[in-house]
C-alpha cells in the first residue's frame, strides 16, 4: 500500500492522444509523489505536459485523449480505471482543482453563490442549505471577495474576471480536500490579488494538512510556495528537487534556461541586454526529436544528445536529472 505519509503517487503515466496524424504523448512516463502537507510545483513552459498531468489525476481525459499506462494511486487506491461515479465522489470533495479559466468552469445560468453551496451540499448530506449558504460566504470572505454577501447573489458575467477566479478557489477550497491541484491559479490577476490567493491557499495548507500540486510557469511563486519542484519539457520531467536545491544548484540546462530568465530587481539595466530567453521553441509533440528532447535548444548539445534519450538520474539528495552529462552518476 505503500507510505500512510504519501497523498499521492503517481508512476509512469502516460497521456497519450491518438490523432489522425499521429500519437502526441503529451504526458510521457512521469513519475510524482506527494506527501501529505506537501506543496508540489510543477513548471515549465505552455504545452510541457503541466496541465495534463493534472487532468490525468483528476481524470479528465477526453477523447482522443487517453491513459494509456501507469498508475496514480490517491491514498493507495488507483484513480486509473475507476468509473465515474466512483471519480465524482472523489472530484471536489477529496481532490480538488481550481482551473486556469473560471469563466468556463462557472455555470452561467446559476448565481455565484448558488454554485459554491452545491459543492457542500453534494459532498455532505448532514449540512443545511442555510448553514452551506453562511460557510460560503465565510469562504468568500476568506479569499478577498469584497461585500461577500452581496456577491453571493450574482451571476458569473457579473463579476471581474479576479473575482471569478476568487469564487472557483473558494469552491476548490470549500471542502478542506486533501488534495488541491492549482492551474496557473492566479494567471489572471494583477500582483496584489495574487499574493492574497497564495496567502489563502498557503493558510489552509497549514490549517488542514491539504497537500497541494502547484502548477505554474511562474518561478518566483515556486520559490516562495513549495517544498519540492518538478520541471517538465515536452512531457517528461527533466529535473526534480528539493526547491532550495533547485534554486541554488540547477543541474538541467532547461532549469538554468527558466531561472536565467526570471527578471531579478538589482541588475543595472543599462548593462543588461534584455531579458534572457532560451532559443527556439518547445518542440511538436507529433515530431519530437531523436535522442533528448531539448538537444535543439540547448547550448550544451554534442553528437551523443541528437543521438541517445537520457533517462533520470539519482545525482544525490533526491536531485533527479535527465541529462547526458550526468549518465556515469547513476547506481
Amino acid at each position: 500500500m505503500g507510505d500512510k505519509n504519501t497523498v499521492l503517487e503517481m508512476n509512469n503515466l502516460k497521456t497519450y492522444f491518438y490523432t489522425d496524424k499521429g500519437v502526441i504523448p503529451a504526458v510521457d512516463d512521469v513519475s510524482i509523489k506527494v506527501k501529505k502537507g506537501q506543496i508540489i510545483g510543477i513548471v515549465g513552459e505552455s504545452g510541457c505536459g503541466k496541465s495534463m498531468t493534472s487532468l490525468s489525476i483528476m481524470q479528465l481525459i477526453s477523447p482522443p485523449g487517453k491513459i494509456a499506462d501507469g498508475e496514480i494511486l490517491f491514498e493507495g487506491r488507483n484513480l486509473v480505471g475507476l468509473s465515474k461515479a466512483q471519480m465524482r465522489s472523489i472530484r471536489g470533495n477529496q481532490i480538488s482543482m481550481i482551473f486556469q479559466e473560471p469563466m468556463t468552469s462557472l455555470n452561467p445560468v446559476y448565481t455565484v453563490g448558488k454554485q459554491v453551496a452545491e459543492t457542500l451540499l453534494l459532498h455532505d448530506s448532514s449540512i443545511s442549505k442555510q448553514e452551506a449558504k453562511e460557510k460560503v460566504i465565510e469562504m468568500f470572505k476568506q479569499v478577498g471577495i469584497p461585500e461577500a454577501e452581496k456577491r453571493y447573489s450574482v451571476f458569473p458575467h457579473q463579476l471581474s474576471g479576479g473575482l471569478r477566479q476568487r469564487v472557483m478557489i473558494a469552491m476548490a477550497l470549500i471542502c478542506k480536500s486533501k488534495l488541491l491541484i492549482a492551474d496557473e491559479p492566479t494567471t489572471a490577476l494583477d500582483v496584489t490579488i495574487e499574493a492574497q490567493i497564495l496567502k489563502v491557499m498557503k493558510k489552509l495548507q497549514e490549517e488542514v494538512d491539504t497537500s497541494i500540486i502547484l502548477i505554474t510557469h511562474n518561478l518566483g511563486i515556486v520559490a516562495e510556495m513549495c517544498d519540492y519542484v518538478y520541471v517538465m519539457y515536452a512531457g517528461k520531467v527533466m529535473e526534480q528537487a528539493d526547491v532550495y536545491e533547485l534554486f541554488d544548484n540547477p543541474k538541467h540546462p532547461y532549469t538554468e534556461g527558466l531561472l536565467k530568465s526570471i527578471p531579478r530587481a538589482n541588475v543595472d539595466q543599462n548593462k543588461a541586454k534584455g531579458l534572457y530567453s532560451i532559443d527556439g521553441m518547445v518542440p511538436n509533440l507529433l515530431h519530437l526529436p531523436q535522442g533528448c528532447r531539448f538537444h535543439p535548444r540547448c547550448e550544451y548539445a554534442d553528437a551523443t544528445c541528437r543521438v541517445l534519450e537520457p533517462e533520470l538520474v539519482d545525482t544525490g539528495n533526491g536531485h533527479m536529472v535527465r541529462c547526458l552529462k550526468y549518465k556515469n552518476e547513476r547506481g
